[in-house]
């Protein structure tokens, strides 16, 4: 017989255990990204239900004007501007974990993510620009981005003037 140690099932290879030395069992892969986690994906996917529903009954009460839909460029900057105010209250509340987690997917990537709309954008623009109106195609586009852009600092000003004093994390 060798002298060699016995190996459990535990082993990794060339180095044996020691049935004598106490090691605590502990589960050393890495934590799933978000992105990868069930749970999170339901949260996005019931707020982007909820937000994309929102955003229909919107488009379908207030219809386009000669091609130019004003409510899809109003939900766009709203969503913007909702989405600045909230990841700014988030990130001055602690670190992005947990409830603080649950509630950007569900309001920030979900809520507005399925409100707010840039491929509606880009196909109304497409829309416009093949029918030959060009000032009116890239004045739409330009104007909900620039808008938006705004919006997002806006939303982040508000943010920080309702931010409560002394609070700085």
């Amino acid at each position: 017989m060798h002298d060699e140690p016995r190996r459990h099932l535990t082993d990794s290879g060339n180095i044996p255990i020691d049935p004598d030395v106490e090691v605590e069992e502990s589960d050393t892969r890495p934590e799933r990204p978000p992105h990868l986690r069930w749970g999170y994906l339901g949260v996005v996917a019931l707020g982007g239900a909820i937000g994309t529903a929102f955003r229909a009954v919107l488009a379908d009460l207030v219809p386009a004007v000669d091609g130019i839909s004003w409510t899809i460029l109003a939900i766009n900057v709203v969503g913007a501007f909702c989405i600045g105010l909230l990841l700014e209250a988030l990130a001055h509340r602690g670190p992005d974990v947990g409830r603080r987690r649950r509630l950007r997917l569900f309001v920030g990537t979900g809520v507005l993510g399925g409100f707010t709309t840039y491929s509606t954008l880009a196909d109304d623009t497409a829309q416009l620009l093949g029918d030959g109106r060009w000032g009116a195609g890239s004045g739409y586009a330009l104007l909900t981005v620039v808008l938006g852009l705004l919006a997002v600092v806006a939303g982040l000003w508000v943010s920080t003037l309702l931010r409560p004093r002394g609070a700085t994390r």
